[in-house]
Order: structure tokens, then C-alpha cells, then sequence
């Protein structure tokens, strides 16, 4: 089930809320394990098609780890994400 285009920009904007909040510009980052965590239960499973939606719009970075993914904002659209959470 794929969650309507509302639930996606939502889960968009509280996702990069959450990166710009923990400061993920490039060496902080997150762990894509760690990327559902403070969303509903019931959303979780969207979390990391949302995060791989962001990283075709440049929004988001990933690289690879050891043993796990890390992601992290875009320091380039930094703008456009402040713009896009403070509404």
C-alpha cells in the first residue's frame, strides 16, 4: 500500500525536519535504521521510499557504511529546505 500524495509531502517535510534539527549536513548523519524512529508505526515502512524520493530531488545524500546506509542533508539546498520545513 502507497500512501497518498498528502501523506508523502508530510512525511517529506517532517523527515527533513528531523535531519535539519539533528544537524545531518554531511559528517552528521543519520543511519537509515534509525530514519522511521518518531514516526507512527503504521508510516514506518514509507520512511525510506520518502528518503530515496529526496535523494532523486538532491534533497538528501546517502552513503554507504559498514553496516548500515547514512544520510544526511544536501548542504547545496539547504535554502529550499528551510524554506520547506518553516511552513
Amino acid at each position: 500500500m502507497k500512501p497518498n500524495e498528502k501523506i508523502s509531502n508530510e512525511i517529506h517535510k517532517v523527515l527533513l525536519k528531523k535531519l535539519y534539527n539533528l544537524g545531518c549536513w554531511g559528517k552528521g548523519h543519520v543511519s537509515e535504521s534509525n530514519l522511521p524512529k518518531g514516526f507512527p508505526p503504521h508510516l514506518r515502512g514509507f520512511v525510506i521510499d520518502v528518503a530515496y524520493e529526496l535523494r532523486k530531488q538532491e534533497f538528501l545524500v546517502m552513503r554507504p557504511s559498514g553496516h548500515d546506509r547514512q544520510w544526511y542533508l544536501n548542504f547545496a539546498k539547504r535554502q529550499e529546505i528551510e524554506y520547506i520545513i518553516r511552513d
